[in-house]
């Protein structure tokens, strides 16, 4: 038996923002039972946690493809979790720390309501990336389906990692609702110019679109994406350090979604970064059986 707790991360209501799947204390799981197990529920991604002796909760994160070492609605509900699953009650804030494979990261949460929590993850610093060539105005605009002229001059092409790594694309107001991928080697073409990722900004707007890099699936909220806006935003003087801004994604899927975040330093040194939201509860649920611990991935 394994039970899951069913939330909606970066909303304060249901049916809205990045759903999510939380199993608390499944250590006994394979990779391959987990990952069998994030492809059956269908969420876009699912996370696993367990205590460990020091305290720290070890946290594995898989999406319909793998195990990622990096994500942030996945963290920022499983917090939202651990709260409402310690104390259902209290309104006081409480923190935790979550071990991922890409690294250990601090949350902390407060109740907002009966069945809702916020959440705000630190991420800690930009890190530090070697020069990558940057593309071509023409080349990237044509592979998420826009013209040169539909991205910002003002503002450089960039990519940032709190995690993962993410090449930033400001875009001129109306462009995100032209957009779409159309290269088939997105990875290869991302990974030419150091990214593993790609996310549309509409920076005065402050909403952002991103895709697994087939083009098939939008994301909904993305929230270690956000953390690489904040970053993006203080570098380039588009916000100032410690400012809360509200970005926005998911309306083009009929999924709204709030992710506030927030960088703190200066635009030669980010300090910090912060991403917070709400987590709406929806409920929890029960599977009986479980796949084969060999079992293989499913397309």
């Amino acid at each position: 038996m394994l039970e899951y707790h069913h939330v909606d991360v970066f909303t304060g209501r249901p049916y809205a923002g990045n759903s999510l799947a939380v199993f608390l204390d499944q250590q006994s799981l394979t990779v391959a039972q987990m990952l069998a197990v994030t492809q059956e529920l269908r969420h876009f991604e699912s996370i696993f946690l367990t205590r460990a002796a020091d305290g720290v909760v070890d946290a594995r994160i898989f999406d319909l493809i793998e195990e990622l070492p990096f994500a942030g609605h996945p963290t920022i509900g499983a917090a939202a979790v651990l709260h409402q699953v310690a104390d259902a009650s209290s309104a006081g804030p409480r923190g935790w720390r979550l071990r991922l494979a890409a690294r250990t990261v601090t949350v902390t949460t407060c109740r907002v309501d009966e069945r809702t929590v916020s959440a705000e993850l630190a991420q800690g610093a930009p890190e530090e990336l070697p020069e990558s060539p940057r593309p071509d105005a023409r080349e990237l605009a044509a592979a998420v389906g826009l013209e040169s002229a539909d991205l910002r001059r003002d503002l450089p092409c960039e990519v940032v990692s709190t995690g993962l790594r993410y090449l930033i694309v400001p875009v001129v107001a109306g462009a995100l609702a032209r957009a779409h991928y159309t290269r088939a080697d997105m990875d290869a073409f991302l990974a030419r110019h150091g990214a593993q990722f790609c996310y549309l900004l509409d920076v005065d707007g402050l909403e952002g679109r991103h895709w697994n890099n087939d083009g098939l699936i939008e994301d909904v909220a993305t929230g270690s994406a956000a953390g690489c806006v904040a970053a993006y935003l203080l570098r380039h003087g588009r916000a100032a350090s410690g400012q809360p801004l509200l970005l926005h994604q998911g309306r083009y899927v009929g999924r709204p979604s709030r992710m506030r975040i927030a960088a703190h330093g200066s635009a030669e040194h980010v300090q910090d970064v912060t991403v917070s939201g709400e987590v709406s509860f929806l409920g929890t649920g029960r599977l009986d059986v479980l796949p084969a611990t060999d079992t293989g991935s499913r397309s």
